[in-house]
């Protein structure tokens, strides 16, 4: 019997902004759904940047799942294999000290640890600055295409998860999609831009401190040079 290779599958992205949670809503499906072989790892990786490069220099194959920009209609769900992963990767960052994961993969190839399989099912968002926003109908439908791509790899790798019971998959689904809609509060409850109620309040004025002026300037300055 061939030796079946180590896959990571990882979900990249924030729930939080909108459309940027799908990578993480496609691998926390697989994972309420299937139990998986050991030589497979299923990681919800968030935007942890370079705390992932230990799981990356482990697999052979990485499977990723990710909103990506292709410069499509919103929705359309598109695979890319090999060498040209890397640069569909790199360009969406939500903070200048974030990590793309694009550094992760370089990061990976210079120790020699990369892995040999790349594959990146990725999806065109429709919405990303809507803080708090769930994921656009669009985007939302691909979850289920996404994951028969996702089982069709494995496949081909001579890899089949198992279906999980009715009950094992309502376990592991702490933070499922429908709950997350279900739970959060509406947008007139949890302003997602600024509640005035806080931003005007006296309670919340700083009030400036003698010395530390200069610190402020020099920090907003080296901040600026990147």
């Amino acid at each position: 019997m061939a030796v079946q290779p180590s896959v990571l599958i990882l979900g990249i992205g924030n729930v939080l902004w909108a459309d940027e949670g799908f990578g993480v809503r496609a691998v926390q499906t697989l994972a309420g759904r299937y139990d998986f072989p050991d030589q497979v790892t299923l990681v919800d990786g968030g935007n942890q940047g370079l705390n992932l490069l230990q799981y990356v220099q482990a697999a052979e194959v990485l499977i990723v799942f990710d909103a990506v920009d292709y410069g499509l209609s919103p929705g359309i769900l598109k695979l890319i294999e090999g060498q040209a992963v890397p640069s569909y990767l790199g360009a969406k960052k939500m903070s200048l000290y974030q990590t793309g994961f694009q550094e992760v993969l370089a990061t990976a190839e210079m120790l020699g640890d990369a892995p040999g399989q790349l594959m990146l099912i990725g999806v065109q968002p429709q919405e990303l600055e809507d803080y708090g926003g769930s994921l656009r109908d669009p985007v939302r439908r691909q979850i289920e295409p996404d994951r028969a791509l996702a089982l069709q790899a494995l496949a081909k790798l001579g890899i089949t998860p198992t279906p999980k019971h009715s009950d094992q998959a309502a376990a592991a689904q702490a933070l499922d999609l429908a709950r997350y809609e279900a739970e959060r509060p509406a947008p007139d409850q949890a302003l997602r831009q600024g509640d005035a109620r806080v931003l005007l309040s006296d309670a919340y004025v700083i009030a400036p401190q003698p010395g530390l002026e200069d610190a402020v300037s020099v920090d907003v300055d080296h901040r600026g040079k990147y």
